[in-house]
């Protein structure tokens, strides 16, 4: 799993709310207090006896029960006022929003928002809860306090990189192939709507980039050339010519003709007139303005207030106290570990040469190839049911959603990756999904087959991600969110388990868990590098392509992918790391006591969770088992 585009947005797009959470029983309290009856005579007549009407006693909830409600009204107010969030998880009701989530009266809502609800979560504490209430105390309470503390630097200055940007959000959106719906009249007629802040929102990316270059906060040149291109790509003469214009050349074959004649009109003028104008100003821009100011550094270090912000990112990406120089060293470590690893396993088979010579052997031989799609499927559906009966050695499998193995479609092959995993719906009428990408066959190596299935299908994301959604009592929030340290830590941490799984047995096969283990770990020392310790791109280029068996266009592609989201590529080997570390230390503790099935139990029920908090919950864990 690769950073959330709907995490990211409920920190930008946050805004100012108040709702109440009086205590249902001050409620009906107040709807019972009605001025008393009077008591009155007539002339001639008998005083009335009134007779008092039995009230109902009032409902009075557990702290548990309030916070679930905070949980629940927060999450409400959030989708409501992050329209761009709620849509992406699916809710429909504000498909035609778009607030200007870029302007200061924005950020200023989002830090009202999250005082506001930080406040009422802490206005009812932690004392007395246990299990996954105080789990979800810990994480809401942690979550608003790091937004708040991200607010010290001005991201906002840097609206726009090469891997992250509202323009290409926006075409994604916009041209049929993403969360916005395109089925009905109402369907068109939302996102026409929503499109009409496109404009204003890409002028305020302007006025923040031109902010930035006041206060010499600017991309790196070499990042925002890339952006030329991809917003080329979007801008065209004609709306027919246009992506925006896919979701008019695929109306429905049953709306009425009077509508689609109307919906076509309209998008050919929304895209003409509103929204390719509002391409190009922000193209020209970027071109003219922008670009020649940008600095010729690659790292934070060139910002003003670096350390501070890189180790921020450093403790939000990783969810722990890690420093970026204990990041940096444990990655040395790592890749010196994992080398030896790599030259003890090319004389097992034999190989005589060094190691660069070994990674291209690894990529060429004939004998890692696939002959055709049929084997290269089959390969998969083949480890599935060895897994499957190796997994209840390691896991207590009851309840586990089922899984299937399928090809990725050809419209999706090109860009897909070589496998990726999709969860079961939630009303379990579809099965988790484990897509092997059958295109491209020369890339695809059998070397790889045994890691990648263990990391995206069982046990890794499709036994995380696949529990966490049977957890339907956690608040939203938690079940429908997750962390990426723990995710994709916990894809790693299963990748480990190979051997225990009985595959890797081809030391082949291991060489593909290794390079895998390897890659991850220079991750630690190049994110580091660039913005701690003053590396250059070319430096950082040059340490994983001399280390790894990683192609040099690869390299250059993941080192601007951690020169535009600085932090975000150490959740993966921090979370597997600390995962294992946990298992060690229950194991030493423990002793002939501890039980690996019990342990994974611990790790996963109560779904994705920071690590900090994770650490904190198995050391209970390991109490307890101690009794």
């Amino acid at each position: 799993m690769p950073l959330s585009f709907s995490r990211l947005l409920s920190l930008a797009m946050a805004a100012l709310v108040s709702l109440s959470l009086a205590a249902p029983a001050d409620a009906a309290k107040k709807k019972t207090a009605k001025p008393a009856a009077k008591n009155t005579k007539g002339k001639g007549s008998k005083a009335a006896t009134v007779r008092p009407r039995a009230v109902a006693a009032p409902v009075v909830l557990t702290k548990a029960q309030q916070l679930n409600l905070l949980y629940d009204q927060y999450w409400d107010a959030s989708l409501k006022l992050n329209p761009l969030q709620a849509t992406f998880q699916g809710e429909s009701r504000y498909n035609d929003h778009l607030p200007n989530f870029l302007s200061p009266a924005f950020r200023q809502q989002s830090h009202d928002f999250t005082v506001l609800w930080l406040g009422k979560a802490e206005a009812l504490g932690p004392d007395g809860l246990s299990g996954q209430d105080l789990l979800s105390y810990q994480i809401f309470v942690r979550d608003a306090r790091s937004a708040l503390a991200a607010e010290q630097f001005p991201s906002w200055m840097l609206p726009i990189n090469q891997f992250y940007n509202i323009a290409s959000i926006a075409v994604v959106l916009g041209s049929g192939t993403g969360a916005q719906p395109f089925k009905t009249v109402k369907d068109y007629d939302n996102w026409s709507r929503r499109a009409l802040g496109i404009p204003d929102l890409f002028e305020q990316a302007i006025a923040n980039m031109r902010a930035g270059m006041q206060a010499g906060v600017v991309q790196p040149k070499v990042l925002m050339q890339k952006v030329l291109p991809q917003l080329d790509a979007i801008i065209a003469r004609n709306a027919e010519d246009s992506l925006f214009w896919g979701p008019v050349r695929n109306l429905p074959a049953d709306m009425p003709e009077a509508d689609k004649q109307r919906i076509t009109a309209e998008y050919k003028r929304m895209i003409e007139v509103r929204i390719m104008p509002a391409y190009r100003a922000l193209r020209g821009f970027i071109a003219t303005e922008y670009l020649p100011a940008c600095r010729d550094s690659d790292g934070l270090a060139a910002l003003p207030n670096s350390a501070a912000w890189y180790a921020y990112d450093v403790r939000q990406s990783t969810t722990t106290d890690l420093t970026p120089e204990q990041v940096h060293q444990i990655g040395l470590d790592e890749v010196a570990r994992l080398q030896g690893e790599i030259q003890t396993l090319a004389k097992q088979v034999k190989f005589r040469g060094n190691l660069p010579k070994f990674y291209k052997f690894m990529q060429t031989d004939r004998r890692f190839g696939f002959r055709s799609d049929t084997e290269l499927l089959g390969t998969y559906r083949s480890l599935q049911g060895r897994v499957q009966l190796a997994v209840p050695r390691l896991f207590n499998t009851q309840g586990m959603p089922a899984l299937e193995v399928r090809a990725v479609e050809p419209q999706r092959a090109q860009s897909a990756a070589s496998g990726s995993y999709m969860r079961p719906s939630g009303n379990g009428s579809t099965p988790g999904i484990f897509y092997v990408n059958t295109s491209d066959l020369p890339s695809r190596k059998t070397w790889e087959a045994e890691s990648l299935y263990l990391h995206e299908a069982v046990p890794g994301h499709h036994y995380q991600l696949g529990l966490q959604q049977q957890l339907t009592d956690l608040p939203k929030f938690r079940r429908l969110g997750g962390e990426t340290a723990y995710i994709e830590g916990w894809g790693l941490y299963a990748e480990s388990l190979g051997r225990e799984l009985g595959l890797y047995d081809d030391p082949y096969n291991y060489y593909g868990y290794l390079q895998n283990a390897l890659w991850r770990s220079i991750r630690l020392v190049t994110d580091t590098g660039l913005h701690s310790k003053g590396w250059t791109r070319s430096q950082a280029i040059d340490y994983m392509v001399d280390n790894s068996a990683m192609s040099r266009a690869d390299a250059e592609a993941e080192v601007d992918r951690y020169m535009a989201i600085p932090g975000q590529a150490l959740a993966y080997k921090v979370g597997e790391m600390k995962i294992a570390q946990l298992r060690e230390q229950a194991q030493r503790e423990l002793g002939p006591r501890f039980d690996v099935r019990a342990f994974h139990t611990e790790v996963l029920k109560d779904g994705s969770v920071p690590l900090d908090v994770l650490q904190d919950k198995i050391q209970r864990w390991i109490a307890t088992q101690k009794g």
